[in-house]
């Protein structure tokens, strides 16, 4: 097997985030091309339409082109470039038809380090395969959803052609230059000839292949049928809960309509923190309204918050642990505030 087992987050090169918060420019910009998806997949909230039907904020389809055009303009006013633009966040990013220019737009921007998205991979074609490498994307993270079709049609709804199916992930491999290629699986509801089969089926056709544990990570949504790993986290590693959000802190999102989130998971809208119809992007970073969620963390207060009291993330995902430095990043957050008008 060529490929390494790697999960598709960084575990070892990870930045301590209680040595540089307060933070100018954020590490991570979730941008969402699309709201909507054309899996409906028991873990996500995203595959039930008649409950995307009826939340406010959702049904909006892809995002703008103008608008997103906005955003990556307003990026480029921080001091330095993001570490990330991740074009993902809700819904599945390649039924934006614009979505290779999204990426070269934001290449030729020399707004972030990096760009990167997550796919269902059933849109991919050798052609949008060949578009979204020329155009630069540096990562991709493939989420496959079982290792045949009759999986896929129990677990997302749909019937797919399976062997086209890995023959573009292939392709794509084969294509790949300057993007990394991450696949994964939900391995909980897997035999091990099934996990013996994943590593077979993609092993030699990505730069890093893993099987990771089911959690519900979504906040107020019950997974529909799937049972929660209660004995490790995402990743294998130990359940340990914590009272400080990390994200809040190096990341924000924003939707497919212009509103902005504090939180990637953030599917229900929430945890609003502003528009960039309105505002800029940076505004948005610096404003009041995330500074305000940033200091109820640390004042150790996320219980008390609705939707992120019971926040999966915070428990089976793989959370930075700023408990211990919550004083003494406060102190800082208060003291990096002062003066401004």
């Amino acid at each position: 097997m060529k490929a390494a087992i790697k999960p598709r987050i960084d575990m070892v090169n990870r930045t301590r985030l209680e040595t540089v918060i307060p933070l100018k420019t954020p590490f991570i910009i979730n941008v969402d091309p699309s709201d909507a998806c054309n899996f409906q997949c028991k873990f996500c909230p995203t595959g039930d339409r008649a409950l995307m039907k009826a939340t406010p904020g959702r049904v909006h389809g892809v995002m703008d082109f103008d608008l997103y055009r906005k955003i990556i303009d307003d990026i480029c006013q921080f001091e330095e470039p993001v570490r990330v633009l991740r074009l993902y966040k809700d819904g599945e990013p390649l039924m934006h038809p614009r979505f290779a220019e999204m990426i070269r737009y934001a290449k030729k921007s020399n707004c972030c380090q990096r760009i990167d998205t997550t796919t269902n991979a059933s849109l991919l074609t050798p052609e949008k395969n060949l578009e979204i490498i020329d155009a630069g994307l540096d990562r991709i993270n493939i989420s496959i959803e079982g290792i045949n079709a009759e999986q896929y049609k129990d677990f997302s709804g749909v019937r797919i052609e399976f062997e086209e199916l890995v023959e573009n992930i292939r392709h794509l491999y084969q294509n790949r230059r300057q993007c990394e290629m991450i696949v994964k699986i939900n391995g909980d509801t897997l035999t091990e000839a099934d996990k013996n089969r994943f590593y077979e089926l993609f092993g030699d056709i990505a730069d890093g292949v893993y099987i990771e544990h089911i959690m519900s990570c979504w906040p107020e949504f019950e997974l529909n049928g799937v049972d929660i790993n209660q004995e490790v986290g995402i990743y294998g590693q130990q359940i340990k809960e914590v009272l400080v959000c990390p994200y809040v802190f190096y990341s924000f999102s924003i939707n497919s309509d212009g509103s902005a989130s504090t939180c990637f998971l953030d599917w229900a809208r929430k945890l609003s923190i502003g528009d960039v119809k309105r505002q800029s992007v940076k505004e948005i970073w610096d404003g009041d309204a995330l500074f305000e969620y940033q200091k109820a963390f640390l004042s150790m207060k996320r219980k008390g918050l609705d939707v992120c009291a019971n926040c999966g993330q915070l428990s089976h995902g793989m959370p930075d642990n700023l408990d211990p430095y919550a004083t003494e990043l406060l102190e800082k957050l208060v003291a990096s505030r002062r003066g401004r008008p």
